[in-house]
């Protein structure tokens, strides 16, 4: 079920109301049952393969907690891997296996597809990511296992971020299933005041920029080099909207309900960093990368050497799991690169700058390291958006060849979507500015009823007037 349908609309009033009348012993019930019917409106089936890894992922903890010696690791191992072949089977099986018949036909050999239709289960990677750090929380003794079937399945069934996130860890989440939670008006209509601001995000900004996003990306090859450049940075807002309009939605509608969810994201394109962008961008995958996979194989703790390398791996890692697809791995190992190169370089900037005059704080210099990264992300975005890795290398390599501006001015398309487009953009980076010293919320509470009922009768007017209507799916989906 998307979250910009009709059928959440109706889905999620009821869900909400029946929550709060219900006695406590049956809310749980309520929303494990209502997750798994927010689930199954994709593809039914699918709901055993969730059942399965909850039902792998339960035991183990149980098991893990009682166990000592080797047979802890082991049974995290088998765990691990038994949630994880999962994962493979969907998502990655035929990566594998048409990269195995492209090696083969190299040495002569000659082998051939499987017939096997398989479909990937919509967040796959979201819910195992979420199943194992449960596991891995109560091997290192951080977590102690959840005795209710019940409750750990809801826990990774919770549908307001079953499917794209935010990747919660149990000591979030878990605990927040056996409290009570009661109606609040002040904390519902937050909630729904951060589900619209979602929704402005992915209907207004994100399905607006992908209209033209997508016809470039589809045949780059029939664009000049303003037209790719310009679907670029478009495509840089349409991935953050879209997503962090997700995360809007999902945390707005999960605090309506009473639970505390993450923040995934914090002004990420206001970095002036590529480091500072991993900070500040899906928060709760880079933080997961960061304490399972890049600090046990050893961080920045043993050498410059093993500091590189584990960045190497650990975003190649990341890029696979955004998708079975080099362009993928080759937008992971590009982000690792510029952390490497960054690291590498830092003194020597640093000397340049300073023989010019420009100190670290200044302005100017400022404005250089904001303007370098949003560049250098835009450039990784490009492989990450492409459809193969020769598409990404037209685009990359004609970026700045053939501006030709009037063929802009004729273009029908941009003269009725990038006026609306750029607005609604320029009122994006206004609100997250504000954001930086007040919160919009607190602000818009402190105002007279009249001029703030005003402010939200507006906000819903420009979704349905500039809104996209297409129940277009959120690009994290395919995830």
């Amino acid at each position: 079920m998307l979250f910009n349908s009709l059928a959440f609309a109706v889905f999620f009033p009821l869900v909400g109301a029946l929550y709060f009348v219900l006695p406590r012993h049956l809310q749980t019930w309520h929303l494990l049952i209502a997750s798994c019917i927010f689930y199954m409106a994709f593809i039914p089936a699918y709901i055993l393969i969730l059942g399965l890894t909850i039902t792998i992922d339960y035991i183990a903890g149980l098991y893990l907690e009682k166990a000592t010696g080797r047979t802890r690791s082991w049974l995290l191992a088998v765990s691990v891997v038994a949630t994880c072949l999962v994962l493979f089977v969907f998502k990655y099986f035929y990566f594998v296996i048409d990269n195995a018949i492209g090696v083969s036909s190299l040495l002569g050999l000659q082998l051939s597809r499987p017939t096997i239709e398989i479909i990937l289960p919509i967040g796959l990677s979201f819910h195992t990511f979420q199943s194992l750090s449960y596991v891995i929380e109560v091997y290192y003794g951080r977590q102690k296992a959840e005795r209710s079937f019940l409750t750990y399945s809801t826990y990774v069934m919770f549908f307001p971020q079953l499917v794209a996130g935010p990747i919660e860890r149990p000591q979030n989440l878990l605990h927040q299933f056996a409290e009570r939670h009661r109606f609040d008006y002040a904390r519902v209509t937050s909630g729904l005041k951060r589900m619209a601001w979602g929704f402005f995000k992915k209907l207004v900004i994100a399905d607006r920029l992908a209209l033209y996003v997508s016809d470039v990306y589809a045949q780059p090859q029939d664009f000049n080099g303003l037209q790719l450049t310009i679907a670029t940075i478009f495509f840089a807002y349409q991935i953050y909207c879209d997503f962090s309009g997700y995360s809007d939605i999902a945390i707005g509608s999960a605090r309506v309900l009473g639970f505390k969810l993450m923040e995934n994201f914090d002004r990420p394109y206001h970095s002036r960093s590529i480091s500072e962008f991993w900070r500040r961008w899906h928060i709760s995958l880079s933080t997961w990368f960061r304490d399972y996979l890049y600090i046990p194989m050893g961080g920045s703790r043993f050498g410059e050497r093993r500091h590189f390398l584990s960045l190497l791996v650990t975003f190649g890692v990341s890029g696979l799991w955004h998708g079975a697809n080099w362009t993928f791995v080759s937008w992971g190992l590009l982000n690792a690169a510029y952390l490497i190169i960054g690291s590498l370089t830092k003194e020597l900037r640093d000397l340049a700058y300073a023989s010019i005059g420009l100190g670290e704080k200044t302005l100017a210099r400022r404005a250089i390291a904001w303007a370098t990264t949003f560049v250098l992300t835009c450039i990784a975005w490009v492989l990450f958006r492409a459809e193969t890795l020769s598409d990404a290398w037209y685009i990359l390599t004609h970026l700045l060849v053939d501006w030709n501006v009037e063929q802009i001015a004729t273009e029908q398309f941009l003269l009725r979507q990038m006026p609306v487009a750029l607005l609604a953009i320029a009122m994006l980076e206004a609100v997250e500015l504000v954001q930086k010293r007040v919160s919009i919320s607190e602000l818009l509470a402190r105002l007279p009823i009249a001029p703030r009922w005003a402010t939200y009768a507006g906000c819903v007017i420009m979704v349905v007037m500039f809104g996209v209507f297409r129940q277009t799916q959120f690009i994290y989906f395919q995830f």
